[in-house]
């Protein structure tokens, strides 16, 4: 619940698009998307219009790294990129937030390295991208700090642990 009485459904409908088959290996992964940015967007955005618009495509390294070349000017794959809707938006019959790019590779590789299950992972990056939509960043410390505290209040909520706590690494 967004705000006691509103379903978090109702507030953000959120649309996943898989365009890579490695994502077939993440049983339910738009289903974990789809919770993930509803939550974060009820937590961090209690205000929304209910029916806000979000988009998310789980997608390969290959094409993140050229929609990050081409938004970002930089040429390289990255975990995830969010694409906040221009004000303009106004045209579209329910408000748009934004969209949100997600690359398979990279999720997998991180959270192998991190010791994670990749459906964690993925909780976490939606959120991160999600709350990006909201209008958080990281650019110093105080915000880092500040978009922290907030991804680790959401995925606890989800029942993902603190993607920030020191863990060691599953062999």
């Amino acid at each position: 619940m967004s705000d006691g009485s509103r379903p978090e459904a109702d507030l953000v409908a959120v649309d996943v698009l898989v365009e890579t088959d490695g994502w077939s290996a993440v049983p339910d992964a738009a289903a974990i998307v789809e919770a993930a940015v509803r939550a974060a967007c009820a937590a961090a955005a209690p205000g929304l219009e209910p029916g806000t618009e979000v988009a998310v495509m789980l997608t390969d390294d290959a094409h993140i790294r050229v929609l990050n070349r081409d938004w970002r000017g930089k040429d390289k794959a990255t975990n995830v990129l969010s694409f906040p809707a221009p004000d303009e938006d106004a045209f579209q019959e329910a408000p748009h937030l934004g969209d949100i790019a997600i690359a398979f590779e990279t999720t997998q590789r991180e959270a192998a390295e991190e010791g994670k299950p990749i459906a964690h992972h993925l909780a976490h990056l939606a959120v991160h991208g999600a709350l990006h939509l909201i209008g958080h960043d990281h650019e110093d410390g105080e915000e880092a700090e500040a978009m922290e505290a907030t991804e680790r209040r959401v995925l606890a909520g989800l029942g993902v642990p603190d993607p920030y706590a020191e863990t060691e690494p599953v062999i």
